[in-house]
């Protein structure tokens, strides 16, 4: 899906710690979450939502579910 405003990507290099995934314990439920939404096919739930051609773009239906 594109035109969707996109989460930070996790390897991007940061100050302390140096990527964001580092904030998140191997073992975190947080991570079978993640895992779990990535392999869900997001179109076919119907979350394929077209953003307006106008304004901001909405945050990707990916991100929001995981929120």
């Amino acid at each position: 899906m594109t035109h969707f405003i996109e989460g930070l990507d996790r390897q991007r290099t940061m100050l302390l710690p140096e990527h964001l995934d580092d904030y998140v314990d191997e073992n975190s439920h947080v991570r079978a979450i993640d895992a779990f939404a990535d392999m869900l096919d997001l179109a076919v739930l119907g979350f394929s939502a077209q953003p307006a051609a106008t304004g901001r773009p909405g945050c990707h239906p990916g991100l929001m579910l995981r929120i």
